[in-house]
């Protein structure tokens, strides 16, 4: 059984580099749920950020909301909307329609 089940949500771009075998895993996640790996990695981290009982104490600080982001976020021209990527099936069978992270 999945420990993530994916929702659709509005989604911005952003780059990350992540380790070969990491990656690797990451796609083969998305194949197992069928869902795509940018939803794999967006749900797996806000799993890891709701789980973290610290990261949730130091949010409430105002340290927390003075850091500026280090990630490198690609705008989309104001024009232009966002869209989700499609997603392929692996097999026959639908993808679940709710994902969601399970505990």
């Amino acid at each position: 059984m999945p420990l993530l089940e994916i929702t659709p949500s509005r989604q911005i771009s952003a780059s990350v580099r992540l380790d070969e075998a990491t990656a690797t895993q990451v796609g083969q996640y998305a194949a197992f749920i069928r869902a795509s790996a940018d939803d794999v990695v967006d749900k797996a981290l806000n799993y890891v950020f709701s789980k973290d009982r610290d990261f949730q104490d130091f949010l409430k600080t105002p340290e927390a909301k003075q850091i500026s982001s280090t990630l490198r976020v690609r705008k989309a021209p104001s024009s232009e909307v966002v869209e989700q990527p499609a997603k392929k099936p692996v097999n026959a069978s639908s993808p679940p329609e709710s994902v969601r992270v399970k505990a």
